[in-house]
């Protein structure tokens, strides 16, 4: 059996594409789902997200309605993006980061449509997993949500989805089938190819302006 760390934020579309598709893993795959503060791994890294930069946010979006078309997973956009997602992280963590408890507040949020700030629906969820406002202000959640921080920053994560296994990162929904091919012991691996892009020396640097 193989033990996978997914890394994920609730405002990552991508991340709720590849979480309606983590049940085609192997089975004997444990998955432990890691929630993680998107917007602290960008600064860590001193990156900018796909919605920050104007052509790539239109692309961005594009994109995820093309592949939830392509994959047949229902998807219905929030009012606005970006948003806070500390309440959808908190939430996630205080009922155990399970897989039921992820499936329930991705789907929330790019099924449903909505967002923590929805008055109505939000008091409705809260209330349909029996978690009052005051245990997502508890220590003992935030100090989990910053130490799933300090672990994905430590294992090399820049990015959500990230599914790290063996100490290798697979990012993004395009990693699927070469995480799927990496669990199932593919060859590519061990390959020649893939040695030299692991050590390919790097070239020039771009200067900053």
């Amino acid at each position: 059996m193989k033990t996978l760390d997914w890394y994920f934020d609730f405002i990552s579309p991508f991340s709720y594409l590849q979480s309606e598709l983590l049940h085609t893993l192997p089975a004997d795959v444990e998955i432990r789902y890691k929630p993680v503060l998107f917007a602290g791994l960008l600064n860590h890294w001193d990156n900018k997200g796909p919605a920050e930069i104007v052509p790539k946010r239109l692309w961005t979006f594009e994109h995820c309605a093309w592949l939830a078309h392509k994959h047949g997973i229902s998807m219905t956009p929030p009012a606005h993006h970006p948003f806070n997602p500390l309440p959808l992280l908190r939430l996630c963590i205080a009922l155990g980061s399970t897989h039921v408890a992820v499936q329930r507040l991705f789907r929330y949020v790019w099924r449903d449509g909505h967002l923590p700030t929805d008055e109505a629906p939000w008091q409705a969820l809260l209330a349909e997993l029996q978690v009052t406002p005051a245990m997502l202000d508890a220590p003992e959640v935030k100090q989990q949500l910053r130490i799933n921080g300090e672990n994905a920053i430590a294992a090399g994560v820049f990015g959500v989805p990230t599914a790290v296994v063996d100490n290798r990162c697979f990012w993004g929904l395009d990693s699927t089938d070469m995480l799927l091919a990496y669990l199932r012991g593919d060859a590519f691996f061990n390959s020649d190819l893939l040695k030299r892009a692991q050590t390919l020396p790097q070239g020039l640097h771009r200067t900053a302006k």
